[in-house]
């Protein structure tokens, strides 16, 4: 009798990790990966649009920013970004996957809505401030990136430091709200600096601990690292005006 045929591509892809891979297979998987990035932010865009054109969507978001009412949205948009978090890693349907991925884009997109229309509509150099904070998250995303594909090292070491970072960021926009007083530029500029370490940490995970089959997940990793960079790029420009 025949044996099944098996394809050594797929088990490949399935079962090796990236770092393990060809220079060619490599250079595949990061292409990929960052397309997916890069459509993310397209997505989003197209997302943004919609909801600000919507008066009742914009009522509601800004109405949901003061207090604890923003405390709840960021508990929403926390359960939202887990579950597809969750739901892109735990099945290879790549179907499944775009679905996340797509749910966590528009949270994202939805969340931004308060701080883009603030932008755009309550400053009078807003689209100047928006293209300037995207240059600045875009040249630091692509540094951080490099410096981790170049360098081939191993960031996994600051999974411990982020996670203790940002219970302490969360901690202090809880009390913030609770009490009322202002986070400021410092706080901003700390989100900055975890946000930089998360980006380094996601493209480490890209490189050694997902397989060639996984640039869905890995793109989210790196979507989310970046659009937590821009919120906080985009809140200390917003500062100066």
């Amino acid at each position: 009798m025949n044996e099944p045929f098996e394809n050594p591509f797929e088990e490949k892809g399935a079962n090796v990790l990236v770092a393990q891979l060809t220079e060619v297979e490599k250079a595949a998987f990061y292409r990929k990966t960052y397309t997916h990035v890069a459509g993310g932010v397209l997505v989003f865009i197209l997302f943004e649009y919609m909801l600000l054109q919507s008066e009742t969507i914009v009522n509601f978001a800004m109405s949901m920013i003061d207090g604890w009412r923003w405390l709840l949205m960021l508990g929403g948009f926390m359960l939202v970004t887990s579950y597809a978090e969750s739901m892109a890693m735990k099945t290879g349907d790549k179907n499944k996957q775009y679905l996340a991925y797509g749910l966590y884009i528009f949270a994202q997109a939805f969340i931004f809505v308060p701080l883009l229309y603030i932008a755009l509509y309550y400053m009078d150099s807003g689209m100047e401030v928006l293209n300037q904070a995207a240059i600045v998250t875009l040249s630091l995303f692509t540094g951080l990136s490099a410096v981790v594909l170049i360098s081939k090292k191993d960031f996994s070491f600051l999974r411990s430091i982020l996670t203790i970072g940002f219970f302490i960021a969360l901690g202090l926009i809880v009390a913030g709200m609770l009490f009322g007083f202002d986070l400021g530029l410092w706080f901003s500029v700390g989100m900055c600096g975890l946000a930089a370490g998360s980006i380094l940490y996601q493209t480490s995970n890209m490189v050694h601990k997902y397989t060639m089959e996984d640039y869905i997940p890995a793109a989210i990793g790196l979507f989310a690292s970046l659009m937590l960079l821009f919120w906080y790029v985009l809140r200390i420009f917003m500062s100066r005006d």
